[in-house]
């Protein structure tokens, strides 16, 4: 589970500005948004992190549920 939605609310920061400050197209951010990227670079996890100061932890949650 992708906990972004809840993350740039607390840092009242939009996904296109989000988008802009780790230099991902605003296409590749809403697939990570929505749940349905299959993988993540750590180096765009990093760029997150950074830029939301936020921890791997706050933004992605294991889900017994949403495994395939």
């Amino acid at each position: 589970m992708v906990h972004l939605d809840d993350l740039l609310r607390e840092r009242r920061m939009t996904l296109t500005e989000l988008a802009e400050r780790v230099g991902l197209t605003l296409a590749n951010l809403s697939i990570l948004k929505t749940g349905k990227a299959k993988a993540i670079r750590f180096s765009t996890l990093e760029a997150i992190c950074r830029e939301l100061e936020c921890q791997p932890g706050d933004l992605l949650v294991y889900d017994e549920g949403d495994a395939n």
